[in-house]
Parts: C-alpha cells; structure tokens; sequence
C-alpha cells in the first residue's frame, strides 16, 4: 500500500492542478479507486466513495483531504512538477499540502474497504478548491453525500492531534469624511476616522479565550488612501484579517466590531467558522493512547466549511506549505499510513 500511495502522489504532483482547475487529478482518484474494483461518485472535481458494506443504521466518518494547489511561487528552483525523490523526500507541488494525507487516507479507506461489521461507515472524499475555500469544492456536495456525523481532515499536522481549528473573518472597513484643500480647516479627514477605529482594533482584547486557540485575534492588514500630498481624501478604506477561536461564531464577532466602530463594516463572508471535536471523543482518544498529542491549529482547511465535529490529521510539516521546492519526507508518508491505520482500528 505504501508503494501504490507514493506511485498514486507522484503522479499527482505530475498532474497541474491549481483551484478551479483539478480535472486531470479528480480523473487520478477515480482511477485508482477502481484498481481497487471501487466506484466512484463525482460531482465538478469532487471524488467520493463508501465503503463495502455502508449501513444507513451506522454513523458514518468522513474521511476527506483536497488535490488541488495553491501556484508556485517564484522561488522554486525545482521544476514543480517533477516528483522527484532525494535523500529521502519527495519534491513537488501539493506534496506537503495536501499530498501525503491525500494518498493516507486513500490507502486508510481502501485498507478498510471490504471489512464486515465495522462499527462506523466509511466515506472518502478528495475534494476541489481547499485552496481558495471556493463554493465548487466540498460545500457543494455535503447534500450530494450521505449524513455525517465526525470528519478526519487529512492536512499537514506531524500526525499530531488538531482538534480545533480557528475561522476566518475578513472585514472591509470604509471611513467617510469631507474632501478639500489641506491648507483649510473645512474639511473631515477619513483617514483620522479611520485611524480611531484602528486603534480600537489595536487595543481590543475580546473576553472568551478559548483552550486550545487562544484569544481571537485582529490585524489591520490592508489601508488605502489619499491621491495626493495636498488633499485631505474623503474616503479611506481599510482590511481588518480576524482569526477566530472555537468560543465565538464569526457573526458574533462582526456584531462586536460594529458596536465599538464608526467606519461602515461590510464582512466579505461568514462561511470560515472555527471548528472543534470534544477532547473526550473515541478517535481523540484513540490518538493519545497511541503517543498523539492535541493542539489548536491556527490555518483554515475545509474544516471551516463542516457544521459536524471535526480533527485534522495527517503527515507532513504545516510550515512547508506554499513553500518553495515543497516537500514531504517518505517516511512520513509510511507512518502516516501506518497511524491511520492503527487510530482507526482502535474505533472500528
């Protein structure tokens, strides 16, 4: 299986897939399934099965991780798409993030497949645009699959425990004021308005902190205006990035910066909700007895876009991802395997 799951990943970083653009690679899934005599459900460039002997009477795990990509960036000084295995890691784009859990949980599915009286049903799916947290990737086919009752996301974690994960929010902020000549005192200045709000954002400290996340955090990331140096700008627009911990909802928090601000608040989306699985649930506990640790996670997965209780789990290092000449270590990719395998037959 380990061999099959590296041949499976080389030919997936060999296979361009950016967001929006994972055709080839969707049709790399279905095909491996079926060297497995497993078909395949797809929808757009979602790839989904059940295993063997699904049961409508049992709960059900999703087993899911992304193959699309984020571009190369300039500092590659390997080709990208080129697989290839030095000194023990295999180089490419998508490796890291997702590749390996990909393959790991591919193998973890297929490794369970045709096993009777399991006391869970299994259901994978490799999913579209992960990258761009985009409406064609698995939020569109949580209707099209059946219920779900806890999620393994395959993502970058050393193997180790993430059972929460923190949401996004990103805010546009639009202070207002009078235009005029800077020499003159008839004027309201938009970015002093704006500098107020930003202030309070600086200083604020939301009151829930959560266990594993920590506080929620606020950046200004973004600040835009002013055309010339002699006149006062009427408008001035500005990004507040808000990382949210597991104890607020991402309207809650939109509610309390627009009580404390004066600038017009406008939230691009409320879709990036933090996530969570209890600390006490089967397969975190089947994780610790086996050496696993837990931790909060603080990068969005498709976790962000699941309403069911949810751990992120898998090989391969976070800080490698989007990295330039990308890689995954192929021992990680065989314990990976191996540690699903053991976690699930501690539940199953």
């Amino acid at each position: 299986m380990m061999l099959k799951a590296i041949e499976l990943l080389t030919k997936l970083i060999e296979t361009p897939s950016f967001s929006k653009e994972e055709e080839e690679t969707a049709k790399i899934i279905e095909d491996w399934f079926l060297e497995f005599e497993i078909e395949c459900k797809r929808n757009g460039n979602n790839v989904w099965v059940t295993n063997k002997y699904y049961d409508t009477k049992k709960p059900t795990i999703l087993l899911n991780s992304h193959h699309d990509t984020v571009k190369p960036n300039k500092a590659y000084r390997n080709n990208p798409f080129e697989a290839k295995v030095e000194k023990g890691k295999l180089y490419g784009l998508g490796s890291n993030d997702a590749g390996g859990a990909l393959v790991g949980l591919m193998s973890l599915f297929v490794h369970f497949y045709k096993q009777k009286d399991l006391k869970y049903n299994l259901l994978f799916a490799g999913t579209a645009e992960e990258e761009i947290s985009g409406i064609n990737g698995i939020s569109s086919i949580l209707n099209l699959m059946p219920p779900i009752d806890f999620a393994v996301v395959g993502e970058p974690t050393e193997m180790q425990l993430a059972i929460s994960e923190k949401g996004l929010l990103v805010i546009d902020a639009y202070a207002t004021g009078v235009s005029g000549h800077a020499a003159h005192d008839n004027t309201e200045n938009s970015i002093y308005k704006a500098l107020r709000d930003i202030s309070w954002i600086e200083s604020y400290s939301f009151p829930k902190t959560s266990s594993t996340l920590g506080k929620v955090k606020m950046s200004v990331t973004q600040i835009n205006a002013g055309t010339q140096h002699n006149v006062v700008p009427a408008d001035c627009h500005f990004v507040i990035d808000v990382r949210v911990n597991d104890v607020y909802q991402n309207q809650e928090i939109f509610e309390i910066i627009k009580k404390h601000t004066g600038c017009h608040m406008k939230a691009r989306s409320f879709r990036l909700n933090s996530s969570c699985i209890d600390s006490n649930h089967p397969i975190v506990k089947a994780g610790v007895s086996l050496g696993r640790e837990t931790y909060g996670s603080p990068t969005i997965s498709d976790q962000a876009l699941l309403t069911c209780p949810s751990l992120k789990l898998g090989p391969g290092k976070s800080s490698r991802s989007h990295s330039a000449d990308e890689f995954i270590l192929l021992s990680e990719i065989k314990e990976g395997i191996s540690l699903y395998i053991d976690i699930f037959n501690e539940i199953l």
